[in-house]
């Protein structure tokens, strides 16, 4: 008597999680840019003798974490390490990054310690809603390089809005501890 009822209770729970069915399978795009996955996968950089600093997303926190590169890269260099996402073996340690779908492409101007980083227009159904992550990420990474104190943002050669952590939005400039409450405790 209690299988048939928690079979029954099963099923009126799955039926009314929330999901509107569909009568059919609807192709979803892919978000515009590299999306970093198993299948595709980023380079593994070469160990050398300079540290690179990049930040990357575990459990919805900002991590921190260290590769070893063979030069001091340039800031755009950087960018693109950063925009192709964790390493396979960083993704076996369950780092992710918020950045598909939110920011595509990125390059970066520097003046008197502050970049400005012009980002491309997000994709459409990019399926992501974590932006203030994705900035953080950037911001993060590039206020870890000695010639970088604060980062602002562009899109077309326009000022644009970021998320801080705390969900306001701000064009002026932004440094690391506007996501302090995002980094996860070292």
């Amino acid at each position: 008597m209690i299988r048939p009822v928690a079979a029954l209770v099963a099923v009126v729970l799955l039926a009314g999680c929330g999901v509107p069915t569909e009568g059919a399978p609807r192709t979803v795009p892919p978000p515009p840019g590299p999306f970093p996955s198993p299948a595709t996968g980023a380079p593994v950089p070469p160990a050398g003798p300079v540290t690179e600093v990049l930040c990357l997303v575990r459990d919805d926190r900002l991590v921190t974490v260290e590769r070893r590169v063979d030069g001091v890269p340039t800031v755009d260099a950087q960018l693109a390490h950063l925009l192709a996402g964790p390493t396979a073996a960083e993704r076996d340690r369950g780092l992710t990054t918020a950045l598909p779908g939110a920011v595509t492409t990125a390059t970066a101007r520097v003046s008197e310690a502050r970049a400005e980083v012009d980002v491309g227009a997000p994709g459409e159904e990019t399926g992501r809603s974590d932006e203030v992550l994705a900035f953080g990420q950037i911001v993060c990474t590039l206020t870890a390089r000695d010639d970088i104190d604060t980062v602002s943002f562009l899109r077309a050669g326009t000022p644009l809005g970021v998320p801080r952590a705390d969900g306001s939005l701000t064009q002026q400039p932004l440094t690391a501890a506007d996501y302090a409450d995002l980094v996860a405790p070292r």
